[in-house]
């Protein structure tokens, strides 16, 4: 059966994923603050001016923005969905894909529900690579009901889909997959640094760690860019720093102790300081060389 589906936010991962949504042979209307990529038309999507026009359109409305602002901005300013859901919010689903506060992603389930639409947060991992071949991670907040309905979309665009709970569980999924996404790459980042400082072949100590216990997607693939020194965004610092935070945000309201988050995210900010938080979160690694005054897979110091 063929929905309504609207999509706002069409960057680096949205424009896939609503991609996939209209060859699920779904309709398709979208709005953007940037020009619509191409893909996204030629999958026959309607342009609409605004995203209180998407909400009017759509029965079930994705946002997928950067930061806890701009879903704030999307669903609540001048012409946002919560403008178009006004006049007629029953029976709708709102479901933000984006990465953003926990806390405030509650406020804004009770403000939506509020118009009589239903929520769900379901922020997402695996980056463009999973969001161009379906295979996202999708860790899922709101009503079981409301999620059962939403699955088949879900499924469109994901192969791991999980209801942690309710409203704003997703949120707090994502930041702990996002404490562990970045430990990992400064771990895989320290190795790598420190087999190539001492001489070795950063590859060849590579294929053997992915052979042992210390295997791991981020040595596969970050490890990889690393030595490749492929460091197009897939995932860019700038929105890694941006989950850090919030996960140091909350663990400081909680009173909970993220000592090596903390240390992680310093090493974001070092990376920011030198003009690379547009690049990949692999790139990472090059905090590190500036500090070890080395770059992987150099035979001699970096200058």
């Amino acid at each position: 059966m063929s929905i309504k589906i609207g999509f706002i936010g069409l960057g680096i991962m949205g424009a896939p994923m609503a991609v996939r949504l209209a060859q699920g042979g779904h309709a398709l209307f979208v709005q953007t603050r940037s020009q619509v990529r191409e893909e996204v038309t030629a999958a026959g999507a309607t342009v609409c001016a605004t995203a209180a026009e998407v909400a009017r359109q759509a029965d079930v409305i994705f946002t997928m923005v950067p930061d806890t602002p701009d879903v704030e901005r999307v669903l609540f300013g001048a012409d946002g969905v919560a403008a178009g859901l006004a006049s007629g919010g029953k029976g709708k689903v709102v479901v933000d894909m984006s990465s953003i506060s926990p806390v405030a992603t509650k406020d804004f389930a009770q403000r939506i529900e509020a118009l009589g639409a239903e929520w769900l947060d379901a922020p997402v991992s695996g980056g463009e690579v999973g969001a161009k071949a379906g295979t996202l991670s999708i860790m899922v907040g709101g009503q079981e009901a409301t999620f059962e309905r939403i699955k088949p979309l879900f499924q469109l665009m994901g192969k791991n889909i999980t209801l942690v709970g309710g409203a704003s569980a997703g949120q707090v999924t994502k930041v702990a997959n996002q404490i562990i996404v970045a430990l990992n790459i400064a771990a895989v980042g320290e190795a790598l640094v420190f087999a190539s400082k001492a001489g070795a072949d950063p590859a060849k100590v590579r294929e053997a760690l992915m052979g042992g216990f210390a295997s791991s997607r981020i040595l596969e693939v970050h490890g990889e860019r690393m030595i490749k020194r492929t460091f197009n965004p897939g995932f860019r610092i700038a929105l890694h720093q941006k989950d850090l935070n919030l996960a140091l945000q909350s663990a400081k309201a909680m009173n909970v102790a993220l000592p090596n988050t903390a240390g992680t995210a310093q090493l974001m900010q070092t990376a920011a300081a030198q003009g690379w938080d547009q690049l990949d979160h692999s790139a990472l690694v090059r905090a590190l060389e500036v500090m070890a005054h080395h770059e992987v897979g150099s035979t001699t110091d970096a200058g």
